[in-house]
């Protein structure tokens, strides 16, 4: 069974920084693609970040791209969300996810098999 926790949301000010970590349980998650998603207060999930089981290939949101960085720690079985200059239409729940098929990943949210539960961003103006 795999197990998805996200942590490190929270409240922040405009222009602010975050890092959110998801730990995958499992002794496989050096072989999943992992991604982040993101889902505004009344809105649809929308893709953030993903990146390869190596990390070698990464692509963002271009919403994001510039501000936000996805990492990864195979020996820790965590995958890292870094956010930086956050807006209030950052504000959502982040959900991060494996991909336990596709090595590279994929924006596409539909081949992601386990998900988080997810973890609240709250952005004030």
């Amino acid at each position: 069974q795999v197990q998805l926790t996200e942590s490190g949301g929270g409240l922040v000010q405009t222009g602010g920084s975050l890092r959110l970590s998801c730990v995958v349980s499992g002794r496989t998650f050096s072989r999943y693609a992992m991604g982040w998603f993101r889902q505004p207060p009344g809105k649809e999930r929308n893709f953030v970040a993903r990146i390869s089981w190596s990390g070698d290939s990464i692509s963002y949101a271009d919403s994001v791209k510039g501000r936000f960085t996805i990492s990864r720690d195979n020996a820790k079985n965590t995958v890292y969300l870094h956010m930086n200059s956050l807006k209030p239409e950052d504000t959502a729940s982040y959900y991060c996810a494996a991909d336990p098929v596709r090595i590279w990943g994929t924006e596409n949210m539909s081949f992601y098999d386990y998900w988080g539960q997810g973890t609240q961003v709250t952005v004030s103006s």
